[in-house]
């Protein structure tokens, strides 16, 4: 099953600063602006490496970027192999939480095999932008989200064990969240760790466009006859997958540009499938919506402005196996698949490519966002969800199916900059 191994992780060196300076969150949900503040406070931020956006070639300039911090001992490559146990430490719902995993190099295989299982789809453009980076530079600069199964927790167990004294990063960045990390270079504590991935598969739960890009990578450099074996491994954060810490904050979807909408047909149409109940006042939209979930109900809050909302809560599950008899119970069963294969597609008549290319339907993580964009007339009506079950996320990977994009949000995000890979 799952090979895993340890790795001589690239690190900021103490000449370049302080570690809190020198990290940033994942490439895709940093604005300009937050990259030129980041900049700003240090020039050698690692973003220069994972967003690059200067000169005529960005990524030829993050390729010799990456050269120069390394020959200059900003980046200092550590002398043994090892494992880089981290931790999380943030506030979600109201309670603080914790969660640590397991940086390591973990083998790529192709999904066929069943070992790495994505959950999600993929975007061409972010794909081929990846690529590119990884090509000029030769680098994982952060690491792909992955989730493992462990009913005995023995895993989670060793890694508190090997983590109980001080960490060697430990800092709180702008989004109140706190980073630790641990690094283990003892032989005997790496092999016994390793080992108890040899029967496991690994879920992947943020970084669907970075491993297929890992992939890419691999078999082009086959193809040219350049293949050293280094590119065989992509470095992940493996996390225990009932670890308690885990939080998955749902997206909300937003609908414009459709040609003669009607909120009141729109409504009067989904009383064939849902128990459609007008409700005020938007506060109680999260209340609401989180009732339903833990009856196990799918239910979405459908806004089209104004001071009142509509609540849609399917009233015959069957309905999504006559509409997908080709999926299995697990997708059928999805708060996304319901929304988007009763109301977007058959109801708005947003097809999936339409969906891909977000033409007519475009995302956020905010309630707020969703119903000021209504509100400014931005779009003609939002879809506020509930969160996807990790549960369901491994049932969904496990039949070989994927989800509709952005059917999930792992919160926090891994930050970027603590360790990276130079592929040999």
């Amino acid at each position: 099953m799952a090979e895993i191994k340890p790795f001589r992780a690239l690190r900021f060196s103490d000449k370049a600063g302080k570690i809190s300076s020198l990290t940033c969150p994942p490439y895709d949900i940093i604005s300009e602006e937050e990259r030129q503040a980041l900049l700003q406070k240090n020039p050698f931020n690692v973003i220069r490496l994972e967003l690059p956006r200067e000169g005529e070639d960005p990524y030829a300039a993050a390729g010799q970027t990456l050269k120069s911090w390394i020959s200059d001992d900003i980046l200092h490559r550590d002398t043994d192999p090892g494992l880089y146990l981290y931790e999380e430490e943030f506030s979600a719902y109201g309670q603080v939480k914790k969660i640590k995993g397991l940086i390591c190099l973990v083998k790529l295989e192709e999904f066929s095999k069943g070992i790495i299982l994505p959950h999600e789809e993929t975007l061409s453009k972010a794909k081929q932008d990846r690529f590119r980076l990884m090509n000029a530079t030769g680098c994982n600069f952060s690491q792909i989200y992955s989730l493992y199964n462990d009913e005995e927790h023995t895993t989670r167990a060793r890694i508190d064990a090997l983590s109980s004294g001080e960490p060697r990063y430990e800092f709180c960045d702008g989004a109140g969240v706190t980073h630790r990390m641990w690094l283990v270079n003892d032989p005997v504590a790496i092999r016994a760790v390793c080992d108890e991935f040899q029967d496991r598969k690994l879920y992947i739960a943020d970084g669907h466009h970075r491993y297929e890009t890992a992939l890419n990578y691999r078999n082009s450099l086959r193809e040219q006859g350049k293949a050293t074996g280094g590119e065989d491994y992509v470095m992940m954060t493996l996390v225990d997958m009932e670890n308690e810490g885990l939080v998955v904050f749902p997206t909300h979807r937003m609908v414009r540009g459709l040609l003669e909408f009607s909120a009141e047909k729109l409504m009067e149409a989904c009383r064939s499938y849902f128990d459609v109940v007008p409700r005020s006042p938007l506060s109680e939209i999260p209340a609401n919506l989180d009732a339903l979930y833990r009856q196990g109900k799918k239910a979405f809050a459908c806004y089209c402005g104004g001071g009142e909302w509509t609540l849609l809560t399917l009233r015959d599950e069957s309905v999504m196996e006559r509409l997908l008899p080709e999926k299995s119970d697990a997708y059928r069963g999805l708060d996304v698949s319901v929304l988007h294969s009763l109301i977007l597609e058959r109801l708005l008549g947003i097809d999936r490519e339409n969906m891909a290319n977000q033409k007519n339907l475009v995302y956020t993580r905010s309630m707020e966002e969703a119903t000021a964009s209504v509100q400014k007339g931005e779009s003609q009506c939002a879809f506020l969800l509930n969160p996807t079950r990790v549960q369901e996320i491994r049932d969904v990977a496990a039949a070989g199916e994927k989800m509709p994009q952005k059917s999930t949000y792992f919160y926090p995000k891994l930050i970027t900059g603590l360790v990276m890979n130079q592929i040999d």
